[in-house]
């Protein structure tokens, strides 16, 4: 009956808290402060459920690692280590991210068994060396660094990652996806390297040549005289791999993979350290429309003219009666780079997905796959092949 009553006790003692706090109302300064406590005591209430209790199952001691993260730990940093949880709107500092490039940097398994046993200050993280002992607490920190904290690819554990979160994650954001004041900011906005299109457009030639000279017209700046062609081929396999997921085996092709990852000789001449850019290498025009499917350009057309033509425009110039007030501005078909990288697969998955941190939608939320393959069609006759002398005429 020890357990029960305890949990009891626990779960009256976050009760009156919460009252205070209630009483006190949202405006007072000490609110935040009581209801974290009554959140606390509430966590130190389930912690302390027996295994009757239903949702622990067996005690601590029994319990595999998984099991002794998701009891003690998701509710804070929730079911992927990422600090997505419930709890993260009502912390102030947020839970820890375990999956960030900086966690692999900062936190040693050291440092990660003197938290949980000790708690850190400051934060809501509490010490549980009275609910958990020595072997328990090692396994739930191997578990979390096993599982969330993995290098995904042999360059993860190399500098490739550590340049990224020192130089790149400022505006690329931890995960390739953006950082937010950098969306919010920048115009263009960064690179969004978790999306469809960017694993379709970038090939690794390209980002090498990107990361040396910068991107003109962008934020982007050139790190050839920063970084050594070792550091750039790093950085650039460590996003393919872990951010963008392209195989690894697809990672060291083209013409400057060698280069860029060779030292240079002792006695040879100074030279850029990384390949500068150069022309955009096309994508292949002749590949078909994803999933066998058979377009009809004629439907996309009308279809583009109703709904993508307020944006890009009619002439597929981005100076659409909408582009105005955009940020960031709307793509340009009829521009060399549009004409070089986007084929019909990569057309097709930038209309099916969309672009974070722009105005372009995820049109496959509200069109059915030959539907989007139909405007897809049109786009690409109408201003890609346009321009490369392959087909002239609009459908």
């Amino acid at each position: 009956m020890a357990a029960p009553l305890h949990m009891a006790s626990k779960l009256h003692e976050a009760a009156v808290v919460l009252g205070v706090a209630m009483s006190r109302g949202p405006g007072s300064p000490r609110f935040s402060r009581l209801w974290l406590a009554a959140l606390l005591l509430l966590c130190a209430s389930w912690a302390a459920a027996p295994a009757i209790a239903g949702d622990r199952g067996a005690s601590p001691a029994q319990q595999a690692p998984a099991t002794l993260y998701h009891n003690y730990c998701s509710v804070c940093h929730g079911d992927q280590g990422d600090g997505q949880s419930r709890a993260r709107g009502s912390l102030n500092p947020p839970p820890r991210d375990f999956t960030t490039p900086q966690a692999m940097q900062e936190l040693t398994r050291e440092r990660m068994l003197a938290a949980v046993k000790g708690g850190v200050p400051g934060t809501a993280m509490m010490g549980w060396k009275t609910q958990l002992n020595d072997a328990q607490i090692a396994s739930v920190v191997d578990y979390v660094r096993d599982t969330f904290m993995r290098p995904s690819v042999a360059a993860d554990a190399s500098r490739g990652r550590q340049i990224y979160a020192r130089t790149c994650s400022v505006c690329h954001g931890d995960k390739g996806a953006g950082s937010m004041w950098a969306s919010q900011n920048l115009r263009p906005a960064p690179r969004d390297f978790s999306s469809p299109l960017a694993r379709t457009e970038l090939t690794r030639e390209r980002m090498l040549a990107s990361v040396a000279g910068g991107r003109p017209g962008t934020a982007m700046a050139a790190y050839a005289s920063k970084l050594s062609g070792e550091d750039i081929a790093a950085v650039v396999d460590y996003i393919r791999g872990s951010v963008m997921h392209v195989d690894a085996n697809a990672a060291h092709s083209g013409p400057h993979a060698a280069a860029a990852a060779q030292p240079a000789a002792p006695n040879a001449p100074s030279a850029p350290a990384a390949p500068m850019p150069a022309p955009l290498a096309r994508s292949d025009m002749k590949l078909p429309m994803p999933l066998g499917l058979r377009a009809d350009a004629a439907a996309g057309h009308k279809f583009y003219d109703a709904n993508c033509a307020t944006c890009h425009g009619v002439k597929g110039d981005g100076q659409g009666p909408r582009a105005y007030f955009i940020n960031p501005k709307p793509r340009v078909f009829t521009s060399a780079e549009s004409r070089a990288l986007l084929n019909r697969p990569a057309i097709y998955a930038a209309v099916s997905a969309g672009k974070r941190g722009t105005e372009m939608p995820a049109w496959d939320k509200v069109l059915s796959p030959q539907e989007i393959a139909d405007v897809s069609e049109y786009l690409f006759r109408a201003f890609i092949q346009a321009g490369t002398g392959d087909v002239a005429k609009r459908p």
